[in-house]
C-alpha cells in the first residue's frame, strides 16, 4: 500500500514538473499506445505506452492525458473510456470515468468519445503545443484536425497556438534519472531476470530445443508475476552470432554454446540479461578463451559505470580488452592502438557496450549533450554487454570458429561504486561449470 501511495505522490510530481518545464502558456497532449492486431480478430497483449504509463501509472488503452499548465479549473485532465457492462463482459473490466479521478489523482475526467469536441476548447488560448508528432498516424490526424477546426474560428476571435514542440526533449530527459522507487522496481525485474536465468542454465543439455530454454524463462517470469520485456534471444552455436536471433527452433548440440538474451518486465519497468554457456556444461578450451576475454571486457567496463565519467567510457574499456584479446588469439594481427583506432574490432564486436535501462528495454534518454559523451549521475540506469561473434569464415582460425559470446548486467550508477542489480546469475566459467553440473 506504502508503495503505492509513494509512487501516486512521485506522479504527480513528475506531471508538475514537466507543467513547469513547458510553461504556462502551453498545453501537453499524450495518448496512450493503441490496440495492435495480431491477426483478423485477435489482438496482441496490450502495453502501454511508456511516457502515458510514467505520468500517469494508468494502463488501459483509449486514453489522453492533457498537461495544461496555470489553468484555474483543472491542470491535469484525463479522457478514457466508459463504464460499460457488456463490453466489459467480453473484453474485461475498465476503471471509466467516475472513478478516473480519484484513481488517477486527475483534475478531471471525460468520455474519450467526446474529446473531439472538447479539446479544441482547451487548445485555444494556448501558445504552444508539446506533442510527440509521428509516433501514431491515426492521432497526429487527429490534433491536426483539432487545430484546424481552431483556425477556421480565427475570424471570430479564436486563439490557435503557433507553436508546435515535441515532448521528448523534457520528457525523456526526466525518465532517465531514475527515483528511489524506480529503482525498486528495476531491481524487482533484475531479480526476477536473474531467476529465469538460472532456471534455463539448470536444464540447459545437449538434445534440448532452443524454445525449452526460452520457455524455462517465460515460465520463472510468469510465475513471479511478470512478462518478457522483449522476445527472449535463444541461440546455440552459430546461432549465437546473430545479434537479434529469436526463431529459437534449433536443437541445442553437444559441444556447442548457447547465447541467452532476456529480461522480466515488471510493472513496465525493464531487466536485460546476457548469459553464455556450453550446451553440455563444460567450457571446451577454445571456448573459455573467447569466454574469458568476453568477461575481462564486462569486469572492466562496469568498474567504468562511476559518477563523473563519460557514457562512452565503459566502452573504450571493453573495446580496449576485446581487441587485445582478439590480438592476443591471433584472431587479429597488428599494433594494439592501431587496431582499436581503425575499429578493427568492428568485424567481431559491431555493438555498443550498453545502452540505458528503464520503461523502456532501449531507454530514453541522450547519449551526447551538445555533441560531447554525457556525463554519467546518480539515478541512471544502463546495460553493460560486450560480446564476440566468430562466424565460420577463413578469417577465423577454425578452432573459434560459430562462437558467439555475450555477458551482460544491468548497472546502476551511484556516487559510490556500480550496483550490479543482475550479479546473481552466474557468470565466471567455475561458478557457470558448478551451477550446470549440479543440475
Amino acid at each position: 500500500m506504502q508503495d503505492t501511495i509513494t509512487l501516486r505522490r512521485e506522479r504527480a510530481r513528475r506531471r508538475k514538473n514537466l507543467m513547469n518545464a513547458i510553461g504556462k502558456d502551453s498545453i501537453a497532449i499524450i495518448p496512450s499506445a493503441p490496440i495492435k492486431m495480431r491477426s483478423k480478430d485477435t489482438d496482441y497483449k496490450y502495453r502501454q505506452d511508456s511516457d502515458f504509463y510514467y505520468l500517469t501509472g494508468f494502463d488501459e488503452p483509449e486514453s489522453v492525458a492533457v498537461l495544461i499548465s496555470g489553468r484555474r479549473a483543472a491542470e491535469y485532465i484525463i479522457f478514457c473510456r466508459e463504464s460499460d457492462k457488456l463490453m466489459e463482459t467480453w473484453n474485461g473490466r475498465r476503471l471509466g470515468v467516475d472513478q478516473a479521478p480519484e484513481a488517477l489523482d486527475a483534475d478531471d475526467a471525460f468520455p474519450i468519445d467526446d474529446i473531439d469536441e472538447i479539446l479544441p476548447g482547451l487548445l485555444e488560448g494556448r501558445e504552444r503545443v508539446y506533442y510527440s508528432m509521428g509516433r501514431e498516424t491515426l492521432f497526429d490526424n487527429r490534433i491536426i484536425g483539432w487545430i484546424n477546426q481552431l483556425k477556421a474560428k480565427s475570424g471570430s476571435g479564436a486563439s490557435v497556438p503557433s507553436e508546435f514542440i515535441s515532448l521528448d526533449f523534457n520528457l525523456h530527459d526526466m525518465r532517465l534519472i531514475k527515483s528511489r522507487s524506480e529503482l525498486a522496481l528495476l531491481r524487482k525485474a533484475a531479480k526476477i531476470s536473474a531467476a529465469g536465468h538460472v532456471a534455463a542454465m539448470k536444464v540447459c543439455e545437449p538434445g534440448k530445443m532452443e524454445y525449452e530454454l526460452e520457455a524455462e524463462l517465460i515460465s520463472e517470469y510468469r510465475r513471479n508475476g511478470a512478462d518478457h520485456s522483449f522476445l527472449p534471444i535463444v541461440g546455440g552455436g552459430a546461432n549465437g552470432c546473430i545479434l537479434h536471433y529469436t526463431e529459437n527452433s534449433d536443437e541445442l548440440q553437444d559441444g556447442q554454446m548457447v547465447l541467452v538474451d532476456s529480461g522480466a518486465e515488471w510493472q513496465c519497468y525493464a531487466g536485460d540479461i546476457t548469459r553464455t554457456y556450453p550446451v553440455n556444461g563444460v567450457f571446451t578450451g577454445a571456448q573459455r578463451e573467447i569466454y574469458e576475454i568476453v568477461l575481462e571486457a564486462n569486469i572492466a567496463a562496469i568498474a567504468k559505470v562511476v559518477t563523473g565519467n563519460h557514457w562512452n567510457d565503459p566502452h573504450d574499456a571493453a573495446v580496449k580488452v576485446i581487441t587485445r584479446g582478439l590480438l592476443k588469439l591471433g584472431i587479429l594481427k597488428g599494433d594494439l592502438k592501431k587496431l582499436i583506432k581503425e575499429e578493427a574490432y568492428r568485424t567481431y564486436y559491431m555493438h555498443r557496450t550498453g545502452h540505458w535501462l528503464g520503461i523502456d528495454v532501449h531507454d530514453v534518454g541522450e547519449y551526447k549533450i551538445d555533441d560531447k559523451w554525457r556525463l554519467l549521475e546518480p539515478g541512471m540506469v544502463l546495460t553493460i554487454e560486450p560480446g564476440i561473434y566468430l562466424p565460420a569464415s577463413s578469417a577465423v582460425p577454425k578452432r573459434y570458429r560459430n562462437i558467439g559470446i555475450r555477458v551482460e548486467d544491468d548497472v546502476v550508477v551511484t556516487n559510490d561504486a556500480p550496483d550490479v542489480l543482475t550479479d546473481s546469475v552466474p557468470k565466471t566459467v567455475n561458478e557457470i561449470e558448478a551451477l550446470m553440473q549440479r543440475s
